[in-house]
């Protein structure tokens, strides 16, 4: 029976990706209307989408016109063709069925009025079109990863590289660093590594009014997760090999949840990874890299103090120390910890909470009494003149060291302005042979410009001045250490200062004593201990510096002659 009205018809259009010309959903609708128009129907609505996949059902034109069909806003609808609709063979056979339920035709500019069979047939060619697609697309990109090249996504500190081939056709997959993100790279890994937690290195970040990564989405605020990232996956700017020169690819494989058509991510066996070294897009040298990773590697460690593989990790345990010395002072009798046992004295937890079977030590020390005699200790024994002799051999290594790194930034901008020279040379040159093409007037354009701003590089980055130590540099040694404890609670110098400090004592044990000083004896031992030794008279044998840790001294009024020699 024939309907008493046209049929009202709806159309669907869409292209894959960006790719692809807009006109793209032109061209489909046009030829839409015409089959409208021969079969004498009345359009009633159009649907689209650009740049989205056939295989997802996550598209606005799509939802709405399936929105549309359950209020009953058409009868048919026509598409070019079924993959247009969807590519996934689920999809497109749930489509059909639920426009069966609904009354309405679908019809097709390639295949007429669509059936079961179509929808069993071209389900199969589209499905396989897909897997074809991925499988050519993966190994595309893997070639172009093995030269080193980009294989998808630009990281922080890069954009792509604007160039031509000698045939004309433009560079692909290439990248250069943009000094200013570098810088702020660099800046993240060695506050970092100074003992700043990523929330507070993007708070400062944030307060700067630096732009993020993500700036064209959202706020373009920084947020912890850009700076952390995933260890195991590779992401965030702290976990990115690209900046110590090491390109990482197929790290990971996607997949789709058909439950939630969302991509999960899952991790691929190492040996399948990609690895090339990319040495010219190095922006943090392997030393800070590795003191970044190592502190990494020691909180994943607190936050998980069982070593249970795959168990939740838990972030309270990763918590700072309150005070200076938290966690490291031991009781001189049981080993077990020292804690404060009220706001503002350390006593011996065992002896408090297992009673005298396990520890008789009793007595109890203000927090700020042995914070100030470890810290009178250090600074009286710091100020030996072996160790200002070391200070300034320190100061002069590492002054030479900086002077070289900033001779090969120089150097490389240097050979990078003549590689540009040439460039230029080779373009008026053909210029001058009658081989002019409009697309040189562009490249030229782009070639100044990174001139220019290597020019401007090398005049903001002048020659260092050789090394002239000041006659004063001992005296301003002394300055610092005699200002130890102050340092110690400069907001700017407090955390890097202490985790510094921290990391230089294994252990303080409090050795109860009523003839000493508060009742007790103040034992260190670590690092620090090591280094301390170097000012001894009797010290001889580098090798207890070298390993570290096997001297102890005792502070006091409080640093004992006998136990360490001052």
């Amino acid at each position: 029976m024939m309907p008493s009205h046209p049929l009202r018809v709806a159309t669907y259009a869409r292209y894959s990706t960006d790719m692809q010309s807009d006109a793209s959903i032109e061209d489909q609708q046009r030829i839409c209307h015409r089959l409208i128009a021969d079969r004498g129907w009345t359009l009633a609505q159009e649907y689209s989408d650009a740049a989205i996949s056939g295989a997802s059902l996550q598209r606005p034109g799509y939802q709405r016109m399936m929105e549309d069909a359950r209020n009953g806003s058409f009868d048919v609808i026509v598409s070019e063709g079924l993959d247009r609709i969807s590519r996934d063979q689920e999809h497109i056979s749930g489509f059909f069925k639920q426009m069966q339920y609904r009354g309405i035709r679908i019809v097709t500019v390639s295949q007429g009025d669509v059936s079961e069979m179509h929808i069993g047939f071209n389900g199969v060619i589209s499905a396989m079109f897909l897997k074809d697609l991925a499988a050519k697309t993966h190994r595309g990109l893997e070639g172009r990863a093995r030269k080193g090249k980009s294989a998808g996504g630009i990281s922080y500190g890069y954009r792509v590289t604007r160039a031509f081939n000698d045939d004309g056709t433009p560079v692909t997959g290439e990248r250069d660093i943009i000094p200013e993100e570098a810088a702020i790279v660099a800046r993240i890994f060695r506050e970092y590594d100074a003992g700043h937690s990523a929330r507070t290195i993007v708070a400062g970040l944030n307060a700067d009014g630096i732009s993020s990564p993500d700036s064209g989405k959202g706020d373009g605020a920084w947020g912890p997760s850009t700076i952390s990232g995933n260890w195991k996956r590779g992401t965030g700017i702290l976990n990115n090999e690209l900046y110590i020169g090491r390109l990482i690819w197929n790290r990971q494989t996607f997949v789709k949840d058909p439950d939630t058509q969302k991509r999960q991510a899952r991790l691929n066996p190492p040996e399948e990874w990609i690895i090339e070294d990319v040495s010219d897009l190095r922006i943090i040298d392997d030393a800070l890299w590795d003191r970044v990773k190592a502190r990494q590697s020691a909180l994943r460690e607190s936050m998980n103090p069982a070593g249970i593989k795959n168990d939740r990790q838990r972030p309270e345990n990763a918590r700072r120390p309150s005070y200076l010395f938290s966690g490291l002072l031991k009781c001189g009798c049981c080993g077990t910890s020292y804690t404060l046992i009220n706001k503002t004295r350390y006593g011996c937890v065992a002896a408090r909470n297992k009673g005298e079977a396990i520890c008789t030590n009793r007595a109890t020390i203000e927090r700020e009494v042995v914070e100030d005699r470890v810290l009178t200790g250090l600074r009286d024994s710091l100020l030996h003149p072996v160790l200002i002799t070391t200070f300034v051999e320190e100061y002069r290594r590492a002054f030479n060291a900086e002077a070289a790194g900033a001779d090969a930034a120089r150097e490389k901008a240097r050979r990078d302005v003549m590689q540009i020279d040439k460039k230029i040379s080779g373009i008026l040159g053909a210029i001058e042979d009658g081989m002019y093409q409009p697309s040189m007037k562009d490249r030229m354009t782009e070639l100044e410009a990174e001139k220019r701003d290597l020019m401007n590089f090398l005049e903001q980055s002048p020659e260092p001045p050789a090394l002239r130590l000041h006659p004063s540099l001992s005296d301003l040694y002394r300055s610092k250490i005699r200002n130890l404890s102050s340092a110690l609670q400069d907001p700017d110098l407090k955390m890097e200062a202490t985790e510094a400090l921290r990391g230089l004592i294994s252990e303080i044990r409090m050795v109860p004593d009523e003839n000493a000083p508060n009742g007790h004896h103040i034992e260190l031992s670590g690092e620090l201990a090591g280094i301390l030794a170097l000012g001894e008279a009797e010290t001889i044998k580098p090798a207890q510096f070298a390993r570290a840790g096997s001297v102890t001294m005792v502070a006091g009024v409080g640093f004992e002659p006998t136990t360490f020699r001052l």
